[in-house]
């Protein structure tokens, strides 16, 4: 049994009945390369089940302490069994691009039992009308809560999951495992007064007096901070959420963002990632006509090093980088973002997610969650709730060297993301094998015409990628003058005269 840190603990809290805290990694695997062309449901259920012991997560569950006296405690669960929580299912006929979506969408958004481990896993068959894929194709869906997961080391579920090579060694038989006993009520209110008693700053927020000078106190820190000195617009996305969510998603090569970064000096990928979504937002606003005069903010990681003179180790924080929507013309719009996200000014205003979940330690009324690559608005029980920015622009980690389930050649990898009232929208970047693919999360109320933003995000690319790659006009040739036939013979070759 071990206690949950105060920042996974906030995500525990943090879910609604309209919005929860799931992760959702999607992959898409081409089954020709497996051995016979084939991957079998108990293949994949098998090799997961030989390498739970890397992720202890996946067989605990959360015991939480009478009245939230304390944070909760991972528990093995007694009566884990892998096959609740791995899944096969199938799209219906036809099975294209867009009834995948929905599907995923739905199953990201169904909260997750939390009297059991914190994850499902779905394999997804009858992809059979997708572009680009081989038929037989199929997926791997893996919802995880965010408590259980830290996106910023997500290699840990790629190991789980994939090998290096196609030819994998036949999965080992299971560890026998022996579940811990859970401790009774008594035990864990002992362990919370215990800890309530080291913790002078637990046991004053617990009083009533001191709450009201944490709300003050709140209020002024995310007043500061998070909105008031640095004012943006609000969108259609920075308003309530709804239970259901949007995704899709658009692939792109490497290599045309690095093309692309060429267009002005010093500017990275990353700053191209921000430059074709903020154009991907201001066509889709436009659209609806609901596209702001001032520039939408973007919250944004930022490695921040901690030892002197910048070389001691990163720690990711978040920072709000200017989109530059209100200019027309896409150069400019990548100078402004490579600009912004340069200055000094954004390592000023980054905010720590650790900073952010301190606020709300141990009060789950008001608990916020600053998700890993991604940051929740402020709760409205802190008054009128500033949103931190118009929509997160976040990555996950991925690999560059092909990946392999069973022997199936992993060709894609995305993610669904948490959003949450007052920030409706993320953006999330993956990179796997020279590709990148941009996908965002939403609400449907909010973007009930998901194919439409994608497009939208697709022509904000083709545009930079028309100027980076601009098409070679060939100098046309005036016509040849038409010469009289000439009136001498031919010289005679050895081939003609044979």
């Amino acid at each position: 049994m071990r206690q949950l840190s105060e920042h996974d603990a906030a995500f525990i809290y943090s879910d609604t009945a309209h919005a929860n805290s799931n992760v959702t990694l999607l992959h898409i695997y081409d089954q020709s390369t497996a051995p016979g062309g084939v991957v079998r449901f108990k293949q994949i259920l098998g090799q997961l089940e030989s390498r739970l012991h890397q992720l202890p997560n996946f067989r605990e569950k959360i015991l939480r302490v009478p009245l939230d006296l304390d944070y909760p405690y991972w528990i093995e669960d007694e009566n884990f069994n892998i096959e609740y929580h791995v899944r096969h299912i199938a799209l219906p006929k036809p099975g294209d691009w867009r009834q995948f979506c929905i599907q995923a969408s739905r199953i990201h958004a169904r909260p997750l039992d939390l009297q059991r481990p914190l994850w499902e896993m779905y394999v997804i068959e009858g992809l059979d009308s997708f572009l680009d894929l081989p038929l037989g194709s199929f997926a791997v869906l893996l919802k995880v809560h965010h408590a259980a997961i830290d996106v910023a080391h997500g290699n840990e579920i790629t190991a789980l999951l994939h090998d290096l090579s196609p030819t994998s060694k036949a999965p080992a038989p299971a560890a026998p495992w022996f579940p811990e006993k859970a401790p009774g009520n008594l035990t864990l209110m002992s362990l919370a007064g215990v800890n309530l008693a080291a913790s002078p700053l637990r046991m004053a927020q617990s009083t009533r007096s001191m709450w009201t000078a944490f709300k003050a106190t709140a209020n002024t820190f995310l007043g500061e901070f998070l909105g008031r000195p640095h004012p943006f617009p609000m969108t259609r996305f920075n308003s309530e959420v709804s239970p259901h969510r949007v995704f899709d998603t658009r692939r792109f090569a490497l290599a045309e963002f690095k093309d692309i970064r060429n267009l002005v000096p010093k500017a990275t990928v990353n700053d191209v990632v921000l430059a074709v979504c903020a154009g991907g937002l201001r066509r889709y606003l436009g659209l609806q006509d609901e596209l702001p005069q001032e520039s939408l903010v973007a919250a944004a990681p930022v490695a921040v090093h901690t030892g002197p003179n910048d070389q001691g180790p990163a720690n990711f924080s978040w920072a709000r980088i200017a989109l530059g929507t209100q200019l027309a013309d896409p150069v400019e719009r990548l100078q402004a973002i490579q600009a912004d996200s340069a200055s000094s000014d954004v390592m000023a205003q980054a905010i720590s997610a650790r900073e952010l979940t301190q606020l709300a330690q141990s009060s789950p009324s008001i608990a916020m969650a600053a998700t890993s690559r991604m940051l929740r608005s402020v709760s409205s029980q802190l008054g009128d709730w500033v949103p931190l920015a118009n929509c997160a622009i976040t990555n996950v980690p991925g690999s560059r060297d092909p990946l392999f389930l069973q022997g199936a050649r992993l060709t894609y990898v995305s993610a669904i993301m948490p959003i949450s009232d007052g920030m409706g929208l993320v953006f999330t970047v993956t990179g796997y094998n020279e590709a990148i693919v941009i996908s965002f999360t939403a609400c449907y109320e909010q973007i009930p015409d998901p194919d439409v933003f994608a497009q939208c995000l697709r022509d904000s690319f083709q545009e930079y990628l028309a100027l980076a790659r601009p098409v070679t006009v060939l100098k046309v040739l005036p016509p040849a003058k038409k010469r009289s036939p000439s009136r001498r013979k031919p010289k005679a070759t050895g081939l003609a005269a044979a």
